[in-house]
């Protein structure tokens, strides 16, 4: 791995580190497993990272699964407010039928974690510094390949 790879590699794994701070201060963290497919992956010209996105919320239409609301309505404590009311599963069932309906957004302000991370300026400050390396690297294999043909 040359030197410009290892600075983006360095670079975008402070992306992703920071992308999952961010999430678990931002009070959206239930299961934790959002956090767990935030991964880096190595591609041909560079690094990308991928994650599942369920957390920039959610289009009306399909109903999530209300198994999946009921563990997350207990993972988060909450409970119907008096024994005779509502069962949790039923709690599950109309959360997941009103988000089909009118769909799901995060909290203001947690709408796009990794755009809050990966502000255009950090990008412009990573492609500064990988410039920077590249032009160095760039012009110290000119310089070596000139010298090997005079020699």
């Amino acid at each position: 791995m040359n030197n410009v790879q290892q600075l983006l590699r360095k670079e975008f794994e402070l992306l992703r580190t920071e992308m999952i701070a961010k999430y678990e201060a931002s009070g959206m963290k239930t299961s934790g497993n959002w956090a767990k497919t935030v991964q880096l992956q190595e591609l041909p010209n560079g690094f990308t990272i991928v994650a599942d996105n369920y957390i920039q919320g959610r289009s009306a239409g399909k109903a999530p699964p209300s198994s999946v609301i009921e563990s997350w309505l207990q993972q988060k404590g909450i409970a119907a407010k008096a024994e005779n009311e509502i069962s949790l599963s039923s709690l599950a069932y109309l959360i997941a039928r009103k988000i089909a309906r009118e769909g799901w957004k995060p909290k203001p302000g947690f709408e796009d974690i990794a755009a809050s991370v990966a502000t255009p300026q950090r990008i412009q400050d990573i492609i500064d510094r990988v410039g920077q390396l590249y032009l160095q690297d760039f012009t110290n294999s000119i310089l070596n390949f000139l010298k090997q043909q005079t020699e």
